[in-house]
């Protein structure tokens, strides 16, 4: 299929300002390197998976199509979400999954059913998510799973996580009109598109590539790309429903070529109303119930935030970067999809290898050795996120090379 046009950033990105956040950099790289996984799924998209046949649709603009998504109204649907991320990450027999859980879910006071928890098994492996929204006041998701079922329901000021294999329930309020719990893991086409639009720039390729069917609608396909080399990023593709403007499907392919990195789309939707009672919800007999306020206090930390997740905040002996020396505030290298995030850790960084031992092999299964004028570090590695931590305790993280990493550390010195 051959473009609609040729048409760049410059434009594209006027047409994208009113859904670009200012915080677009922090959101895209500003991340520890405990939660990489994460990271990469929050800026990932997918090459869609189509319907056999391709629509004839009137001719947009890249200006045009990002616009219609900006515009895009939708506040009523029903549907079926299939996502696979594939970041190359280890094979641990699962472990991998838990070690984010944890990451993450540690704020939650322990409950399975905590969303801050349970939605990050989506930055690994292949996922089936219902999902159902009526209006800002109600959404649900659930994530299905072997013989079990975890459940994510935002109705009115009431949020309720139900893990039906630990029959377990977390319950948090929130005001009126607050965004979709758990929002800051992305479930939908829909937000795996915002944060991929709050990346174009000057620096970036936009282009309408023809149309596809997907999940029997018709729809365009936008495509994002870097300008600059040095960048995992290969490209971003989004099928735009014709109709609504609603992405259904998202790509993200990584520059080192191969299968998607995250294939996030719909399989079945609907935009009708969805019946009141998808968002009823009372605790199962015999379920133990965590409160999110009793939770946070457990756990030292504030009340739980606008959309029920525990806050950050409000911990006795933290600073605004989290822990007490666990970080040292963080700075940004360069620009675009360059661009670098720098901070430091408590500590002295990771062990240097020492020639033998079972901790030399553990380590050097994950990663690379390098070393420069900044001395010594070692470089962990996904498809999409990279991170150098040098001897010294510094860690760079981007969605960059490997090289790429090692010149920031050696102009950083």
């Amino acid at each position: 299929m051959a473009p609609f046009d040729s048409e760049d950033s410059t434009t594209a990105a006027a047409a994208a300002g009113d859904v670009r956040e200012p915080r677009r950099r922090f959101a895209r790289y500003g991340v520890p390197v405990t939660v990489m996984g994460v990271a990469a799924a929050a800026i990932g998209l997918v090459p869609a998976l189509a319907d056999s046949g391709d629509p004839d649709l009137p001719k947009l603009t890249a200006a045009q199509l990002v616009q219609k998504i900006a515009e895009s109204d939708v506040e009523q649907l029903s549907g079926t979400v299939k996502i696979t991320t594939d970041l190359g990450l280890p094979d641990l027999g699962g472990l991998e999954s838990g070690l984010l859980s944890g990451a993450v879910g540690g704020a939650g006071g322990g409950s399975s059913a905590d969303p801050s928890a349970k939605l990050t098994e989506l930055a690994t492996g292949t996922h089936t998510l219902r999902v159902a929204a009526d209006g800002p006041d109600r959404q649900k998701v659930s994530l299905l799973e072997d013989a079990a079922e975890y459940s994510l329901v935002h109705d009115g000021q009431d949020v309720w996580g139900y893990d039906s294999r630990s029959n377990e329930v977390y319950h948090a309020t929130v005001d009126e009109g607050a965004e979709r719990p758990g929002k800051d893991v992305p479930a939908t086409p829909k937000d795996f598109a915002e944060e991929a639009l709050k990346a174009v720039d000057d620096t970036t390729s936009v282009t309408v590539d023809g149309t596809a069917r997907v999940a029997g609608r018709d729809a365009y396909r936008l495509v994002v790309k870097p300008r600059q080399s040095g960048s995992t990023v290969g490209a971003i593709s989004v099928a735009v429903d014709a109709k609504t403007g609603l992405p259904l499907k998202f790509t993200l392919t990584p520059a080192s070529g191969g299968a998607a990195v995250v294939d996030v789309g719909f399989t079945q939707v609907g935009f009708a109303k969805p019946d009141a009672s998808t968002f009823d919800f009372t605790p199962p007999k015999g379920a133990k119930v965590t409160e999110a306020d009793q939770a946070a206090e457990a756990a030292g930390k504030g009340k739980p935030g606008k959309d029920g997740t525990p806050a950050e905040d409000g911990r006795a002996g933290h600073g605004a970067d989290g822990p007490a020396g666990e970080l040292d505030g963080m700075t940004v290298i360069g620009e675009g999809w360059n661009t670098i995030a720098t901070f430091g850790t408590s500590g002295e960084g990771l062990p240097a290898p020492t020639g033998g031992g079972d901790l030399d092999g553990f380590l050097g299964s994950f990663g690379d050795q390098v070393k420069g004028g900044f001395g010594k570090g070692t470089v962990f590695s996904t498809r999409l996120i990279n991170a150098l931590v040098t001897e010294d305790g510094t860690v760079y993280v981007g969605a960059v090379t490997k090289d790429a990493l090692v010149k920031a550390a050696e102009s950083a010195r």
